[in-house]
């Protein structure tokens, strides 16, 4: 299937849906987020410039949508490796978290998110290849430092990286 359709909710039913058109729409849809994490730091990556919502912001390590049927680890392990190069052997699922914000340009994210943390010994002996067409650029940033920062200037955060660390940070860190 195209992966530009993702799995959707229409009238309460469950299907695959072309994502620009749900975005419009703003219908929940399915979602998966990825914290990589080492000593107290987490991996931060900045979305590309010519990303068609949000460019430009801080997200937190990797957060993207399964395609139809594709169970959310899997997509989890896909999406590391293609953002940003990584394999990971242990990602850890965590919670379900559900949202809704306004990403811009009349688009809305409204998301149930299968979110999924993954522990890094030794970040940097971590190779990382970025796709540059996904991330511009990456860094580890201390979870205090990143609270502070979202509280100084939250325009340079998407609004779920704000809404994950100000509403969920016990369920997804802990």
């Amino acid at each position: 299937m195209n992966t530009n359709f993702i799995p959707a909710w229409d009238q309460g039913v469950l299907k695959p849906l072309e994502k620009l058109d749900v975005h419009k729409r703003g219908l929940r849809h399915k979602a998966v987020s990825v914290f990589l994490i080492s000593d107290n730091s987490v991996l931060l990556q900045k979305r590309a410039l010519m990303k068609y919502h949000t460019p430009g912001l801080w997200a937190n390590t990797c957060c993207t949508h399964p395609s139809w049927l594709e169970e959310p680890i899997d997509c989890a392990h896909r999406r590391l490796k293609e953002e940003l190069g990584i394999e990971v052997s242990e990602l850890v699922y965590k919670d379900k978290i559900d949202y809704k914000a306004d990403v811009g340009n009349g688009l809305i994210e409204n998301e149930t998110v299968d979110v999924f943390v993954g522990s890094i010994e030794t970040k940097n002996k971590l190779q990382m290849v970025l796709n540059h067409d996904e991330v511009s650029e990456v860094k580890w940033t201390g979870f205090e430092t990143l609270k502070e920062e979202i509280l100084l200037v939250p325009s340079k955060f998407t609004p779920w990286l704000r809404i994950y660390m100000q509403d969920h940070f016990d369920q997804i860190i802990n």
